[in-house]
């Protein structure tokens, strides 16, 4: 039933994309876009949206098959790359609701503030909606004492190093979003730690539930590499 719903919602979110203009998208992220589809990059993942449809898929090459490391390739180069090696795979759920809710949610005026908080001190926050401290504990113990593999994955999402913590890095979600990762191994007084840092500004991009989407979909991309 629970995957059935978020089927269900992620249809009904490309059925709502279609009623915005996708020219005030384009215009307003410098996407590069064709007849067909939008094209916009997605934590070190190039996506498309079908213009027509809705559906969002993204993008790995025959050759990156064995290794999902994506960083370093230019946007354009891989939108002009056609050949049939390419390969396009459907995006998941909490790839769609992000991409979606930036796109069609995000303020007209959205500035970055260039300050990171704790996602439920950002500005606009409501707190009641705030999530334990324990969220991404799961996460934190598979990465516990793994610190030199947690550094490379970052680094292959095209994560430059930060300065709190075990492991930190600053990773871009998107080219011009970046979220900070911060980690601390744990020790026998106290468990692993991982936080996420946002730019305080983040509510003028995507909702506040969208936040737990995007990391969410960053930790899967961690441990996957």
């Amino acid at each position: 039933m629970r995957g059935s719903n978020y089927e269900t919602t992620k249809k009904e979110s490309q059925k709502l994309f279609l009623k915005y203009d996708q020219q005030h998208m384009i215009d307003k992220f410098h996407l590069q876009h064709d007849d067909d589809f939008l094209y916009i990059e997605f934590v070190a993942r190039l996506y498309r949206i079908d213009r027509h449809s809705g559906n969002i898929e993204w993008k790995e090459d025959e050759k990156q098959a064995s290794s999902p490391q994506t960083a370093g390739f230019k946007c354009d180069e891989r939108i002009s790359d056609r050949r049939e090696s390419c390969l396009w795979h459907e995006a998941g759920f909490e790839e769609v609701l992000s991409i979606f809710d930036l796109l069609c949610y995000s303020k007209d005026d959205c500035r970055l503030s260039g300050n990171y908080c704790n996602i439920n001190n950002v500005k606009g926050a409501n707190l009641a909606a705030a999530p334990g401290n324990d969220m991404f504990a799961h996460a934190a113990r598979s990465f516990d004492h793994h610190t030199h593999q947690l550094a490379a994955a970052c680094e292959a999402l095209g994560g430059t190093k930060a300065k709190v913590g075990d492991v930190s890095y600053m990773i871009p979600v998107f080219p011009f979003l970046s979220i900070q990762l911060q980690f601390w191994e744990g020790d026998d007084e106290f468990p692993p730690q991982l936080k996420f840092m946002w730019d305080e500004n983040i509510l003028q991009f995507m909702h506040f539930e969208t936040t737990f989407y995007v990391t969410g979909h960053l930790i899967d991309r961690l441990l996957s590499l």
